[in-house]
């Protein structure tokens, strides 16, 4: 026998808020996040002190997925070419789907403007954890210098995401032979 176990507020207002800020953005009303989660606006400031913190706080519960959703697991056995090549495969495909409207972490950064904002914050750390990833993965296969290569990598995913989510272009045969040139410049093996 099986129950179907409710989700709590908490949970209703995370998943509430990651969905309406993706579709229409952080400047979403309080009453129509607590309007979608079946929540009081009372109840939403007893577990969260203000709509700031909701935000911050769906966008970190959402990083974990985000991240395993775009990079390859830590041992594939892949070349760190073929590894940062797989999250541009990712994205192409992921920017497909009718509901992609880009990169969660770069539309709320964007947005907000004001670093110091709780969810610009989590947004900051999400897009610096994805230039990380690039700069290690650029240190082990030998790129001439791994910090620009991370840092123009990072730029080519967050442009390509931004163009492709709101329309303005096909990732389709354009990420990958951009990519592949940074590399190729790079001395990336």
């Amino acid at each position: 026998m099986t129950t179907n176990v409710k989700p709590s507020p908490r949970e209703r207002l995370l998943e509430a808020a990651a969905t309406l800020t993706y579709r229409g953005g952080v400047g979403i009303g309080v009453e129509a996040l607590c309007k979608a989660a079946g929540v009081s606006k009372r109840s939403m400031y007893q577990l969260f002190d203000s709509k700031d913190e909701l935000l911050a706080a769906s966008l970190e519960q959402r990083t974990s997925a985000y991240v395993t959703a775009l990079l390859p697991a830590a041992d594939d056995g892949r070349s760190p070419r073929e590894r940062i090549l797989h999250v541009f495969e990712q994205v192409e495909s992921q920017s497909r789907a009718p509901d992609f409207y880009g990169c969660p972490f770069l539309a709320a950064q964007i947005e907000l403007k004001d670093q110091s904002h709780p969810a610009s914050r989590v947004a900051h750390g999400a897009k610096e954890s994805l230039t990380a990833f690039f700069r290690a993965e650029a240190e082990h296969g030998g790129a001439s210098d791994p910090d620009l290569l991370a840092r123009q990598l990072s730029m080519v995913f967050d442009g390509a995401s931004a163009r492709a989510g709101i329309g303005a272009d096909k990732l389709t045969g354009l990420i990958a032979p951009t990519v592949i040139t940074l590399l190729d410049a790079a001395g990336m093996r």
